[in-house]
């Protein structure tokens, strides 16, 4: 298993980002989570088995968002993300 903290740059916020990743994170099986930061990024935590963890993100990257993603940073996670499914958290 890993978890990882993904946090996109761009014109990310008020295009569907969350939506979107939410809709493509049910074609694999991994949990986690996305939400709007008040700096205009994106952050999203993800579970799973490394190889689904990695097919989530590169389909992410392969979809429609990738025209308002300017830069992606990722973290590894020391704790497993606490999530049933996945999640657009409004906080």
């Amino acid at each position: 298993m890993t978890s990882l903290q993904v946090f996109y740059e761009g014109y990310v916020q008020g295009v569907g980002f969350r939506w979107t990743v939410q809709h493509i994170a049910k074609g694999f099986d991994i949990t986690g989570w996305v939400r709007n930061l008040p700096d205009g990024r994106v952050e999203l935590q993800t579970a799973g088995e490394e190889e689904e963890v990695r097919a989530f993100l590169d389909a992410i990257s392969k979809s429609e968002l990738r025209a308002h993603i300017r830069r992606q940073i990722e973290n590894k996670l020391e704790t497993p993300v606490a999530a049933r499914g996945f999640e657009i958290h409004h906080d």
